[in-house]
């Protein structure tokens, strides 16, 4: 019997990560060309593992490097939607946050034959329209947000935050929330990135970043009746060196666990009547 999930995701930014920053000199952008290189030596991995994840990819990746993403969905893992070129959905109207779901969600559909069941918003951004437009769309579930650590929900439209009472809960939705966290991501723990305002350091240990992923999976796993885990990696960040091999130790420590692995779509569309029953 499981121990619970772990739903192992990529955020496969490429490119579109420095473009978000506007930062597209040869530098950064070689950056994010190493997430492409890196496609192949992580699906060895999950191959050998039978390890099942999702991939978030943002269109402008699908159109940029096709050949990557027909490898992704033909080894059997799901793609999701991730923006078009890493917008911050805060600076989009709902109109232009629309516009962008649904220009990827056609290149998604193009590329697998069916509508995308999934979605993340570029670095965990979040707008009071992004609900409404998700299940416009037929999204079935987003990971973007933190609500809980190791239980999904559903995610909830029309909140209000005023200043001068109490805050506001909105009805929740259809769409099932698989929750993240910055202390589950590669990027904080390993990724140098300087701009004139701030300097995030990065350069741990990956093996200790996995280490300490997981216990939260362990955590869960002792703790949590039918917990899910929503691990975040980018290829650009993980895919170097010594790095993989952390993650395959992460993996196999995983297993040893007693845990499973997942795609996030599995994970949503099996909780989803338990969490529409519950409300």
């Amino acid at each position: 019997m499981s121990r619970g999930t772990v739903c192992l995701t990529f955020d496969f930014d490429a490119v579109s990560l420095w473009i978000a920053r506007g930062q597209t000199t040869p530098g950064p952008v070689s950056r994010g060309e190493f997430g492409a290189y890196a496609i192949d030596r992580i699906l060895a991995v999950l191959r050998r593992h039978d390890v099942g994840s999702t991939f978030f990819v943002p269109g402008h990746t699908l159109e940029t490097y096709p050949a990557h993403c027909e490898a992704i969905a033909a080894a059997g893992h799901e793609i999701a939607l991730h923006g078009y070129a890493h917008e911050p959905v805060s600076t989009l109207d709902r109109d232009a946050e629309l516009a962008v779901n649904r220009r990827s969600a056609e290149l998604i559909e193009k590329l697998t034959g069916r509508p995308p069941a999934g979605h993340r918003t570029p670095s965990w951004d979040f707008t009071g329209h992004t609900v409404d437009i998700l299940s416009e769309l037929g999204v079935e579930y987003d990971s973007s947000l933190m609500g809980t650590d190791f239980e999904p929900y559903l995610a909830r439209s029309g909140d209000r935050c005023p200043a001068d009472g109490p805050y506001g809960f909105g009805p929740v939705s259809q769409v099932v929330e698989l929750p993240v966290s910055w202390t589950l991501d590669d990027y904080p723990h390993l990724e140098f990135l300087r701009t004139p305002q701030s300097v995030m350091p990065g350069l741990q240990d990956a093996g200790e970043m996995f280490a300490r992923f997981l216990r939260d999976v362990r955590y869960m796993a002792d703790t949590v009746e039918d917990g899910v885990v929503t691990v975040t990696l980018h290829p650009q960040v993980v895919g170097r060196g010594a790095r993989m091999a952390a993650l395959e130790e992460f993996i196999t420590g995983c297993l040893d666990l007693g845990v499973v692995f997942e795609r996030c779509a599995d994970v949503a569309r099996r909780v989803r009547p338990v969490l529409l029953g519950a409300r």
